[in-house]
C-alpha cells in the first residue's frame, strides 16, 4: 500500500509541479526511508501513521536512529518537506482524514552566504574559456559568457535550443526555463552576445555536421548537445588555467548576482533575473553585499575602528 501511495503522489508531483527528474529522485529516496521506517512500526498505510511517528523520524534523520545514515540539515529539511507533501496529498486524495505531518517543521537550515568572485577573476576565467584555436574555444567562451551575463544554471544554458536565442541587435535577449520549467526572459549582454555570434558563424556548424541537426544551442564533439557535465568540465577547466580555486558550477551564477547588487540593481529585478519564485531566495546575496561594504569601511574610514 505504501509504495502505491508513494508512486502515485511522484507521479502527481512530476506533473503537476513539473519538478526535475533529479528532484523526483531524490523524494523518491527520501519517501523510500519514510517507508521503511514506518515498515518497522508495523505501519503498512498513511492512514495509520500519527504525528509522533513523523516527528519521530524526522528527529532521526539527523542522528541516523532510524537504521539510515544521519544527513545534514539541508537535506534532513528536504526530506520533512518531501514527507509533508505526500501526507497533504494523502488528505486531498482521501486516503487519510487528516494529515499528521503538518505540525512537523522542516529543520532550520543556516544560511550559507553564496560564493562570488571578483570581476577580474571572472574576466580571467571567461579568457582562458576561449583560449586557443579551433571551434571548440569558441563554443567555450559563449557558453560561460552567457552564463555570467545572464546568472543562467548551467543546466538552463546546456536546456537552450538555438530558437531560444535572439541576437537581434539592441534586443539580444535569452528564454531561460527554470525550476518547475518556468520560463523567463533575461537580456543579453554585448560581451556575451558578440561571443555567442562568434560561436554561431564559425563554430556551431561543424560541430552539428558531426550529428542528425540537434536543436541545442550548445553543441559537443559529437554533434549532440552539450551535457550539465561537460560544461561543468569547461568551466574548471577555464577556471584552472586563470588561477581561481574553488570554482562550482554555480560560481559565475553567484557572481552575477552580487555584481549586479554591488553595482545597485533593485532586489526585486535579480529575483526576476535568476528565476527566483520568492524574494526571499535572493535577499541572501544582500547578506554578501553588505558584509563587502561593511570590509570597505572598516579599511577606509579613518574612525571605523
Amino acid at each position: 500500500m505504501l509504495e502505491r501511495q508513494r508512486d502515485a503522489y511522484l507521479a502527481h508531483v512530476a506533473v503537476e509541479r513539473g519538478l526535475s527528474p533529479h528532484t523526483i529522485a531524490a523524494y523518491r529516496r527520501d519517501l523510500d526511508r519514510y517507508a521503511a521506517f514506518l515498515r518497522g512500526q508495523g505501519i503498512d498505510a498513511l492512514e495509520s501513521v500519527r504525528r509522533e511517528h513523523v516527528a519521530q523520524f524526522a528527529q532521526s534523520l539527523s542522528t541516523g536512529d532510524d537504521g539510515g545514515r544521519a544527513l545534514a540539515p539541508s537535506s534532513a529539511s528536504r526530506t520533512v518537506v518531501a514527507i509533508r507533501g505526500w501526507h497533504r496529498f494523502a488528505v486531498l486524495e482521501g486516503w487519510t482524514p487528516a494529515d499528521p505531518a503538518a505540525q512537523v517543521k522542516p529543520r532550520a537550515v543556516p544560511k550559507r552566504l553564496p560564493k562570488a568572485i571578483p570581476i577580474d577573476a571572472v574576466e580571467r576565467i571567461l579568457d582562458q574559456a576561449g583560449a586557443g584555436d579551433g571551434i571548440a574555444p569558441l563554443r567555450d567562451r559563449a557558453l560561460l559568457e552567457l552564463v555570467y551575463a545572464t546568472g543562467a544554471r548551467i543546466s538552463e544554458a546546456t536546456g537552450l535550443d538555438v530558437d531560444d536565442l535572439s541576437l537581434e541587435p539592441g534586443a539580444e535577449s535569452v528564454l531561460l526555463r527554470g525550476k518547475g520549467r518556468k520560463e523567463r526572459i533575461v537580456p543579453v549582454g554585448t560581451y556575451a552576445a558578440r561571443a555567442l555570434d562568434a560561436y554561431l558563424v564559425r563554430a556551431r556548424a561543424p560541430l552539428a555536421a558531426a550529428g542528425r541537426g540537434e536543436a541545442a544551442l550548445f553543441l559537443n564533439s559529437r554533434g549532440g548537445r552539450l551535457s550539465r557535465q561537460s560544461a561543468w568540465a569547461i568551466l574548471r577547466a577555464a577556471a584552472e588555467r586563470a588561477g581561481v580555486p574553488d570554482v562550482s558550477p554555480h560560481t559565475l551564477r553567484h557572481s552575477f548576482a552580487t555584481h549586479l547588487l554591488t553595482g545597485g540593481a533593485d532586489v526585486r529585478v535579480v529575483q526576476e533575473l535568476l528565476g527566483h519564485a520568492s524574494v526571499a531566495t535572493t535577499q541572501i546575496y544582500t547578506l554578501v553585499t553588505r558584509d563587502t561594504l561593511r570590509e570597505v569601511y572598516a579599511a577606509t574610514h579613518p574612525r571605523a575602528r
